[in-house]
């Protein structure tokens, strides 16, 4: 099933109102589509390199609106479901630690889930859900989400067609390496 809604969305790559589908894509996978923008992305601009940067625009600014869309589930539904059951319970003192811990490291969590493979939408819905601040929330996703499409777009708009399988296969891999060494050296420097 995810294979075929997976050949659904790259066949739209080429459909006269791409940029409009790409900007749904990305727009839903910030808080609920299993399909992310760069599979439409990539195709969008090696058919096109002189839009590279605009589709990475699209993808950028429909992307943050779709995490603010994530964050306010996670907020709704937190509110309204999640902390009466936690307090009936006897866990809203226990609740309210692990919303200060993940809120205290925010910034790394949106930052990681916005360039690397993790999906997105688990940290949109939970920066809602813990009641991150949203200025936080969205600053910090705009720089993540602008890194990686950007990067994308750069990388196609240079190289073309011979980067996409580094693009599709390691890119995820090789954000993840930079965000776990650049906390990696905070650490230590922080213990020096």
């Amino acid at each position: 099933m995810l294979q075929r809604l997976y050949d659904k969305t790259i066949a739209l790559a080429e459909h006269p109102q791409a940029l409009w589908v790409l900007a749904g894509v990305a727009f839903i996978e910030s808080s609920f589509f299993p399909i992310p923008p760069d599979v439409l992305m990539i195709p969008m601009i090696l058919a096109r390199p002189n839009r590279a940067f605009l589709i990475a625009t699209v993808a950028l600014v429909a992307s943050v609106l779709g995490g603010m869309l994530g964050y306010a589930i996670g907020a709704l539904f937190y509110e309204s479901i999640g902390q009466p059951i936690l307090a009936a319970m006897g866990k809203a003192e226990a609740m309210e630690a692990f919303n200060t811990k993940f809120n205290d490291f925010g910034f790394w969590a949106v930052l990681t889930a916005g360039v690397t493979p993790f999906p997105y939408k688990v940290i949109t819905i939970m920066s809602g859900w813990t009641g991150m601040p949203i200025g936080t929330f969205i600053a910090t996703s705009i720089l993540a989400r602008a890194l990686r499409f950007f990067l994308v777009a750069g990388l196609l708009w240079a190289f073309g067609a011979p980067i996409r399988e580094f693009i599709e296969k390691r890119l995820g891999l090789m954000f993840t390496l930079f965000i776990v060494l650049l906390i990696g050296g905070f650490a230590v420097v922080k213990f020096l």
